[in-house]
């Protein structure tokens, strides 16, 4: 092959590879929301459907958005409430193991769905996700009357990020933070290393640097097998808040890990409530 044909397939090459990489930064660029969220409309079972008690809610937000949420009463009417911010996929229809498990403990729960999801109206954005978050927020607060200091809000992977605003803004008595990241552009930097993540990044959600503005008792649980969000996320954000905080390890993948551990997972939530109920 002559010299020409080296050049020819070497031009051919970059060209391929460059087609590529535009393509890419496009879909980076103009496909963020779908590459962020995936809701789903289909409710495919309810808490009645495990024999438990519970309200289905319509919550409006304040940029005038009606969110759906269940609220699921407690056996202790004095005993912490989870206020639950769940993950990127599906919807609260998806988390009844969640229910199950805060209703063993005899916690009542607060589930809600952001805009897009399930039975919530509009579409999803980060900001969004906050009004959301914000709206649950005050119907503990302001419709039943539950005190700050009652409840723990829960942010599960996504989810966290809206945990973090929430627990920056008042002031809870707990927060949890379950396979939840650093930062999507820290994640981001990871998944495309060879992208300008920083100049591209429409979403945020950085957990890390509002960690530092929350002092309130934290527990950060995370899994070292978890295929989506790196076990070191977990390890910098605990090392990033404030005192008292606690670290527990489980065990399994990104979206089954607290059930494949939960003797663990259970027990390591009972005491992080108990010490929460001491102060």
């Amino acid at each position: 092959m002559g010299a020409n044909s080296w050049y020819e397939w070497l031009f051919r090459g970059l060209r391929l590879f460059g087609g590529i990489y535009v393509g890419l930064l496009l879909v980076l660029l103009f496909g963020q929301t779908r590459l962020m969220y995936f809701p789903s409309r289909q409710i495919i079972n309810t808490p009645k459907d495990t024999g438990l008690d519970y309200e289905d809610l319509r919550l409006m937000t304040s940029d005038g958005v009606t969110i759906a949420a269940w609220w699921i009463p407690g056996e202790d009417p004095h005993a912490p409430v989870i206020l639950f911010a769940h993950g990127n996929g599906g919807n609260i229809s998806y988390r009844l193991p969640y229910i199950r498990i805060f209703q063993q403990m005899g916690l009542a729960s607060l589930f809600f769905d952001y805009r897009g999801y399930g039975e919530s109206e509009g579409e999803p954005s980060e900001q969004g996700t906050y009004l959301d978050g914000e709206a649950s927020w005050q119907y503990l607060t302001q419709t039943r009357g539950i005190a700050p200091q009652q409840i723990i809000i829960y942010g599960e992977s996504l989810g966290g990020g809206i945990a973090t605003y929430l627990a920056a803004k008042y002031q809870p008595a707990g927060l949890i933070l379950g396979s939840t990241f650093t930062s999507v552009p820290d994640r981001a930097k990871e998944l495309f290393p060879f992208m300008p993540v920083d100049l591209l990044a429409q979403f945020q959600y950085n957990n890390l640097e509002r960690l530092g503005q929350i002092h309130v008792p934290v527990l950060i649980i995370h899994s070292p097998q978890d295929e989506i969000i790196p076990l070191h996320h977990g390890r910098r954000l605990y090392e990033a808040a404030n005192e008292p905080k606690f670290f527990l390890e489980i065990q399994g993948s990104h979206n089954e890990g607290f059930l494949d551990s939960l003797p663990i997972y259970q027990a390591g939530i009972e005491q992080f409530v108990r010490g929460i109920m001491q102060k």
